[in-house]
């Protein structure tokens, strides 16, 4: 055998398989406080919005009667309109890159 072909040969067996598979990108993990944050500044001004319209229509009902009116429109309006506008706009945000540890 001559000196070329020996050191055509692979070196290992994970050579002989192919290509080593990219490394997996960091994964990104959804931020709780991030979301809960940006939650609270898009549900504060929805109620209170809400409360200052029903106030004159409800006048002289029980609180929980007027509460009973504003929070479908809020669970609504948070599943269907401000949690995905939330994820599209601020996903990075989000759903920032988790470092790995060291050690």
């Amino acid at each position: 055998m001559s000196a070329h072909s020996a050191s055509a040969a692979p070196d290992s067996a994970d050579e002989a398989a192919g290509p080593r598979p990219a490394p997996a990108a960091a994964p990104r993990v959804l931020s709780r406080p991030r979301f809960a944050l940006l939650v609270f500044a898009g549900v504060y001004p929805l109620v209170t919005a809400l409360l200052y319209l029903i106030a004159p229509l409800t006048r002289g009902w029980m609180f929980w009667q007027q509460t009973l009116v504003i929070v479908p429109v809020v669970v609504v309006t948070m599943v269907w309109g401000l949690i995905p506008f939330l994820h599209r706009r601020f996903s990075a945000f989000l759903h920032p890159v988790r470092r790995p540890s060291a050690g």
